[in-house]
């Protein structure tokens, strides 16, 4: 009788959601288009099974990440997504303070066993070649470093295009947003457990 009950039961819980955590800024806050927009609540509807709790704040730098990681890990998550950098790069602060700060979240969340993703992120060509070109390395670097899958562009297909960003120039707006989820998908679908 019990075999019996734990294998009707097992399909029931194979079907139960498994939780994707965003761990990012105002890029995936949703930072000026309503929360329904925003990229995080579109993945969720596309990503069958999983159930995404979007812990990004406006403003956070990466310092901001091994403080945050306790409480983004109430939930439980079977996977945390780090996307953050995008403020650091416009502030201009130093990549190797930030590839610091990104290990450190990496080190915390790999204590709870969930899967760990990261999306990279690229500085503002007003900074210089050399600042930009040290920028972007660090997230290939933390991803070959620490063997975890790497989206290398959040902002891919979005990051320059006027008409898909908000006047700011910075923040994706409600199409943008739609094209962040299109293109991250494929990624997420692969890279999920």
């Amino acid at each position: 009788m019990k075999l019996y009950l734990l294998i009707f039961l097992l399909p029931l819980w194979a079907l139960a959601d498994s939780t994707l955590v965003i761990l990012g800024d105002s890029l995936s806050e949703g930072y000026g288009v309503e929360k329904e927009n925003a990229y995080p609540t579109l993945l969720e509807k596309k990503l069958k099974g999983w159930k995404i709790v979007n812990s990004s704040i406006s403003g956070s730098t990466s310092a901001s990440g091994p403080g945050r990681v306790a409480w983004v890990l109430k939930s439980k998550p079977r996977a945390v997504l780090v996307a953050l950098g995008g403020n650091d790069g416009l502030r201009g602060l130093e990549p190797k303070e930030m590839k610091k700060n990104i290990l450190a979240t990496i080190a915390n969340i790999k204590k709870s066993g969930a899967k760990i993703l990261l999306a990279g992120m690229m500085a503002a060509p007003n900074l210089g070649k050399d600042y930009t070109s040290r920028f972007s390395a660090v997230f290939k670097e933390i991803a070959r470093e620490e063997k975890i899958p790497l989206y290398p562009f959040l902002l891919e297909g979005v990051a320059g295009v006027p008409k898909l960003n908000q006047p700011d120039g910075i923040h994706p707006n409600k199409e943008g947003h739609k094209i962040l989820a299109e293109k991250i998908y494929p990624f997420l679908q692969e890279e999920l457990p």
